[in-house]
């Protein structure tokens, strides 16, 4: 599947724009991952854009997340290894664990986002443009900040080989990349 199939795709799945936006985010971190790790950018890009396409349609109900989804792309002909990051994104319901590079960064490379966003968040300006490294990682110490990030899940980034300062160096970057289109 190419990137445009792909966003046409995630268009007919995902209507709320936040929901799309952190798609976009999550698809620009593992792209730059994928640069880093010398894996396939295509590949890794596309899991991040369809990551959470069956997020409206289980009404984000985290026991079935990431079925649906494997059952659309499947039906999409979409690479296997793809729809097994995907699944695997949400252990809950795949009920294994993650195993390969692929699925710990497609982890923490989605749920960094929501950190990354809440950051922006809370600046006077709300951009991501004056966010800085230290303030996210600052922020990863403080439980009661964006209390439903799963910081566990970010410090995944480690199984990777990479630290969680160059992780957040490297995913705000690519969201910086992107800001008009997140709308920060």
């Amino acid at each position: 599947m190419d990137r445009s199939s792909a966003l046409e795709l995630m268009n007919n799945y995902i209507a709320n724009e936040k929901m799309r936006q952190h798609c976009y985010a999550s698809e620009a971190v593992m792209r730059a991952l994928a640069r880093r790790l010398n894996r396939d950018e295509d590949q890794w890009g596309l899991a991040g854009l369809l990551h959470d396409l069956d997020v409206e349609k289980v009404n984000s109900d985290l026991s079935v997340h990431g079925l649906e989804a494997a059952k659309i792309l499947q039906e999409k002909g979409v690479d296997p290894e793809i729809i097994e990051a995907i699944v695997l994104h949400n252990e809950m319901a795949s009920g294994r664990p993650r195993e390969l590079d692929f699925h710990f960064a497609l982890a923490a490379g989605e749920t960094v986002t929501g950190l990354i966003m809440a950051t922006a968040l809370v600046y006077p300006d709300r951009r991501l443009a004056s966010v800085k490294p230290k303030s996210v990682v600052k922020r990863m110490k403080e439980k009661n900040f964006a209390a439903s990030v799963n910081r566990e899940i970010i410090l995944e980034c480690e199984k990777l080989g990479i630290s969680l300062q160059e992780f957040v160096e490297l995913s705000l970057k690519a969201m910086q990349e992107i800001s008009d289109q997140l709308g920060l």
